[in-house]
């Protein structure tokens, strides 16, 4: 069986950086990290590109709050995306809903459509649809290729259930990759019950916005 892998959500060069040395296997880089991370401006990803050797995939989200996207915003999410292709980045993540907790699979589509040949992961807004197997079904038809989520809105250790509900009706058509809480404290007990094959977290355990490189290692330690 392939070797579970780690994503590490990076909110600044110097998290980037120490996540690639620390052995994590692919970094999320946004900004924002009150708001729940948002796009984060060209410059900076341009010298995390140059910087950093590991697969770098990068987060679309024009605002924090909800998942609901005036024209406008859509618009600024597209023009987004053109330009961070330019820079030899290797995937985005994002995630739009309707106003009654569906997938927007039309707006989805489209970014999905734009980004390609690259990888697109559908971020936590998944943990706010009501209906987690309908939505599940949603986005494999959109094309993405990973959903993050913590299961339910709270944190993976309470959604734990729902996250080995989701791998298993999944079926490998999609990779189900848990975050939102995860530490080296709980990735063992997630790896046992979900069979998720890519796990993902801040590493930041601190007041700092700088990832911990120990327990970076201590994650993957537990892979």
């Amino acid at each position: 069986m392939k070797k579970a892998q780690l994503e590490i959500a990076c909110f600044n060069l110097e998290s980037a950086i120490i996540a690639k040395n620390s052995g994590a296997d692919r970094i999320e880089l946004c900004a924002n990290r009150n708001e729940g991370g948002t796009t984060p401006d060209l410059e900076l990803t341009k010298t995390a590109r140059d910087k950093v050797a590991i697969d770098l995939n990068v987060m679309i989200r024009p605002r924090g709050g909800d998942f609901v996207y005036s024209d406008f915003e859509f618009g600024q999410m597209k023009s987004e995306i053109l330009a961070l292709k330019k820079l030899q980045v290797d995937g985005f993540v994002f995630g739009i809903l309707k106003e009654d907790g569906t997938i927007n699979e039309q707006q989805n589509a489209e970014l999905v459509a734009l980004a390609n040949p690259l990888s697109c992961t559908f971020h936590r807004a998944f943990d706010g649809v009501k209906n987690k197997f309908q939505a599940l079904e949603s986005l494999i038809g959109c094309g993405f290729k990973t959903i993050l989520t913590s299961g339910k809105i709270t944190n993976v250790v309470d959604g734990i259930d729902v996250l080995a509900t989701l791998v298993e009706k999944a079926n490998n058509r999609i990779v189900i990759m848990p975050g939102g809480g995860l530490r080296s404290t709980n990735i063992g007990l997630l790896k046992e019950k979900t069979n998720a094959v890519f796990y993902h977290s801040s590493a930041i355990i601190d007041t700092s916005e700088i990832a911990n490189p120990e327990e970076i290692k201590a994650l993957k330690a537990h892979l």
